[in-house]
């Protein structure tokens, strides 16, 4: 699956708000927002009067950088979520919640999506006993995620559970034994990014 590889801080730029997506490094004096909190390129300081299309679009573009999806893919999740029962714009966020490099980050074994997602390709982490290495993997309530036995000894992961973070209501982590487990599916209300999903679903609708 291709990915975007490019400047991370530069997302949050085009986006004027902080996607946390360089973990730490977003809550040091050396963030980008901080340091030049306006659109990159050559107008990016100039003044633009945005219509609602435009609205639109610059909500399902932070969505997809939040997450770290490109077009294609985003676009699936939001079919998948259009043909569940509910709500199609919180079935969305439900999905993207469930992926494993997400719930990777949200139990706390990784500093952003995007290093969890890295963290999940080269092998390290195993679901009810099995390795695997798919980021987009979607999680169940009662699987069980940990780290690989041979991965435990690393500095990172060591790091992790000395750090001990909160973690929303539907996962628990245990981070003696490195393992979390998904006890709930997500709900709105514990997806804390500021995203309004009812301006995507109305993008895609057009």
């Amino acid at each position: 699956m291709a990915r975007y590889t490019g400047p991370s801080c530069r997302l949050c730029r085009r986006e004027g708000q902080k996607l946390y997506l360089k973990g730490e490094r977003c809550y040091s004096d050396k963030c980008a927002i901080d340091r030049r909190g306006y659109a990159p390129g050559q107008h990016g300081q100039g003044r633009k009067k945005v219509s609602n299309y435009g609205l639109q679009l610059r909500e399902k573009q932070k969505a997809k950088r939040f997450y770290g999806l490109l077009e294609t893919q985003f676009r699936a999740y939001f079919e998948k979520a259009d043909k569940m029962r509910g709500i199609t714009g919180e079935n969305l966020l439900r999905l993207l919640e469930l992926r494993l490099d997400n719930a990777v980050y949200r139990m706390g074994m990784a500093t952003s999506r995007k290093e969890g997602r890295q963290l999940v390709t080269h092998g390290h982490f195993t679901v009810n006993g099995q390795k695997v290495d798919i980021p987009s993997y979607l999680v169940s309530v009662g699987d069980v995620i940990a780290v690989k036995e041979k991965s435990r000894s690393s500095e990172k992961f060591k790091e992790f559970a000395e750090a001990a973070v909160n973690v929303p209501n539907w996962v628990q982590t245990n981070y003696e034994k490195l393992e979390g487990k998904v006890i709930s599916l997500p709900t709105r209300e514990d997806v804390d990014i500021p995203i309004a999903e009812h301006l995507i679903v109305e993008l895609y609708s057009r």
